[in-house]
């Protein structure tokens, strides 16, 4: 067997999430589909983090096994010709030893997420960034995220649904940028708790909007409580970025 490590860049607008479900087409099944369309054999594919419905990805990060010995440009190229007319785009492929694997191997995964913050709706950005219209202080949003930083029992921003061991991350980064009419916020961590970051960002605009402080935000990863914290933001504006070995 021969495990290929795929770098892959997705629009997650029309699928129900990576993870295979029986309610609808996922990323997951789609590019395995493709493998079966090229390769003449079914393979599973093991991610380096599911994504959430409507959630994209500039760097998705998966392997799979397969039984012959395919250049490494013939599975990206054959991939990509069987994927059309999906959003999907396998940036590259590299064949790995079989130590590696994409979840368990990863040390680090970030994520992006885009606000759009203008009175004007969305046009061709819609499902793409999150439109506030509402105007949001870059600042004190900045300056909330140092209570963030570092290693917290994060189970205020932790969905009822997650099925993580233990509530306790480490975020290693956490900044809010101003980038034309956005506001971009880049977090990083080695996991991430199921809907942490969509939580973290609701909170974010709640002190961006006035409607809190810097204290407020501290008081609700205090309280340990999902209900202490602010709102679940859309899928829309959040992009998985970048995952590190």
């Amino acid at each position: 067997m021969v495990r290929y490590h795929l770098k892959i860049e997705y629009d997650g607008r029309p699928y129900v999430g990576w993870q295979r479900q029986e309610k609808g087409m996922s990323v997951q099944q789609s590019i395995e589909e493709a493998v079966i369309q090229f390769s003449g054999e079914p393979a599973s594919l093991f991610v380096a983090g599911r994504t959430d419905k409507g959630v994209h990805a500039l760097y998705q990060s998966a392997h799979l096994d397969l039984t012959k010995d395919w250049s490494i440009d013939r599975v990206r190229d054959a991939l990509n010709a069987k994927l059309r007319p999906h959003p999907i785009s396998i940036l590259s492929a590299e064949i790995v030893d079989e130590e590696f694997h994409a979840r368990f191997s990863a040390k680090e995964r970030a994520y992006m997420y885009r606000i759009t913050n203008r009175r004007s709706p969305l046009t061709v950005d819609r499902g793409l960034s999150w439109w506030v219209p509402v105007p949001l202080d870059l600042e004190p949003m900045r300056d909330a995220t140092e209570v963030l930083l570092g290693k917290h029992d994060f189970s205020t921003f932790r969905a009822t649904a997650c099925q993580a061991n233990s509530p306790v991350k480490t975020l290693d980064q956490l900044d809010v940028t101003w980038e034309g009419q956005e506001i971009r916020i880049y977090t990083r961590a080695r996991s991430f708790l199921y809907h942490q970051v969509r939580n973290i960002v609701g909170s974010l605009k709640m002190v961006g909007s006035g409607k809190w402080t810097k204290d407020d935000l501290k008081k609700a990863l205090g309280a340990k409580d999902r209900r202490a914290g602010g709102p679940t933001v859309p899928a829309d504006g959040l992009y998985l970025t970048n995952v590190v070995y």
